[in-house]
């Protein structure tokens, strides 16, 4: 018997079918952004359908899902990339598939993953964010994502870093997303080139490169520090797709963070352990736990 864990994105959809340790199958399909909940779930049943055909069927499935996520209600709340708003993801899933399921925000079910497999282990209080398309964060919490009251925990990409600054999606204005995420450091180049692109030409001397690296290295170091300063972290796992920088984004980040610290040490800052895999981890532990809660 297997467990399906589904990491909804975007522009794309990761899963795993997992027997105990033994990892059955690794797939991936576009997100179908006409109908993306039917694709979630078309997603899912075929999933099922495969683990039926490696001789072991599913028992439990995890589904983590961006956005606005009410995991008590198993409800996708809002997401702007998806279009979808208020869809009873839960109740789909399960009349769907006839098995548990369990629903999770995905930078939280990352951070979760974090933090029993990951960087996290070993730690009860950390701050797991996640710098790709966007940017968010997990607060954990004795070892278990806080989701808030509304669900809206950990929308640090929503921070503003800069009154007045550069428009953001949100409708505000400076907002962290803004100068800090993949997509906002290739937009702010100038030239339709990836992030990490533009990061190793501000190590070549690119001064454009370079201005755009160093605003956002500080408005990270910004976001940080106020995290920091409210929460009290001993630690901060950096994931997602910018985190690939590896030392080019740690090591100036740790000392412009120490910078902004004046009555305490800052705290450490590690690099996922799990990098893209974590949200997908994550949905397995999820439906571990829903096999156990049946």
């Amino acid at each position: 018997m297997s467990l399906i864990g589904l990491d909804v994105g975007g522009t794309s959809m990761k899963a795993t079918i997992v027997d105990g340790p033994a990892v059955l199958a690794s797939e991936s399909w576009p997100t179908d952004r006409i109908d993306p909940v039917g694709g979630v779930l078309d997603f899912a049943a075929h999933l099922s359908s495969r683990a039926a055909s490696l001789d072991s069927p599913a028992e439990a499935a995890g589904m983590a899902l961006p956005g606005t996520v009410d995991e008590s209600t198993g409800t996708a709340v809002h997401s702007v990339n998806l279009g979808w708003r208020d869809v009873p993801i839960l109740h789909l899933a399960h009349e769907r598939l006839r098995i548990p399921v369990a629903i999770g925000h995905d930078v939280r079910t990352g951070g979760l993953a974090e933090a029993i497999l990951g960087a996290g282990r070993g730690t009860a209080d950390f701050v797991f964010m996640a710098i790709g398309t966007g940017i968010a964060a997990a607060l954990i919490v004795n070892g278990a994502p806080y989701p808030g009251a509304l669900g809206w925990s950990g929308e640090i990409g929503h921070v503003v870093v800069r009154p007045n600054g550069e428009d953001c999606v949100c409708g505000n204005k400076g907002c962290l997303e803004t100068y800090a995420s993949a997509a906002a450091i290739s937009r702010r180049y100038g030239t339709p080139i990836p992030a990490e692109e533009v990061i190793a030409r501000a190590g070549k001397g690119d001064d454009r490169a370079a201005q755009v690296w160093s605003d956002a290295l500080d408005t990270l170091a910004d976001g940080l520090a106020a995290t920091t300063l409210l929460l009290d972290p001993s630690l901060l796992v950096i994931g997602g797709g910018l985190a690939q920088a590896g030392d080019a984004l740690l090591t100036p980040l740790q000392c412009l963070l120490a910078d902004r610290l004046k009555f305490r040490a800052a705290p450490r800052l590690l690099p996922s352990e799990l990098n893209a895999q974590a949200a997908v981890k994550g949905a397995i532990i999820l439906a571990q736990r829903a096999l156990q809660q049946r």
